[in-house]
């Protein structure tokens, strides 16, 4: 009797893994339906009444587990229920505007550094290679990088 009680628990352990864990990839509940089917056919071994027994205890086992298994308010406990505040870095786009005038940091070939308004911003040179220390302006932006050309003095 213990070993068909513990084939049960296992057949409940699967099935919760399949419906909470798994779902769609159905290797819990064949799992689930070997240990049930396993209880029910030793318990009809042993006997019909034992076997009748196991055929109910696995019922209601399935069906236990699959309504507290599928209750939101069961795993909300396990929830992340924090509201995540962060972002990422501000899009210079937000900040500069085209026709700013700034001042290249590193050398611009094609990626550097170049500081506009007293801020750095990653910037990408549209002519050829900038030189440090050069006057740029800003003729555009491409994800989180500004787009400079060199103004000609």
């Amino acid at each position: 009797m213990g070993y068909m009680l513990l084939l049960l628990i296992f057949g409940v352990l699967f099935l919760i893994a399949e419906l909470v864990l798994l779902p769609g990839v159905s290797i819990g509940a064949l799992l689930s339906m070997v240990c049930y089917g396993s209880a029910i056919y030793l318990g009809f071994q042993e006997s019909t009444t034992m076997g009748v027994v196991m055929i109910v205890l696995a019922v209601v086992s399935a069906l236990v587990a699959s309504v507290f298994s599928l209750r939101a308010k069961t795993w909300q406990r396990f929830a992340l229920n924090k509201e995540i505040q962060s972002q990422s870095m501000p899009s210079p786009a937000d900040e500069v505007k085209v026709g700013a005038r700034g001042v290249t940091v590193s050398r611009l070939s094609p990626m550097g550094k170049v500081e506009i308004e007293g801020r750095m911003y990653e910037a990408k040179s549209m002519d050829a290679y900038i030189d440090p220390k050069c006057e740029i302006e800003v003729v555009g932006f491409e994800n989180f990088s500004v787009i400079v050309k060199k103004i000609n003095q």
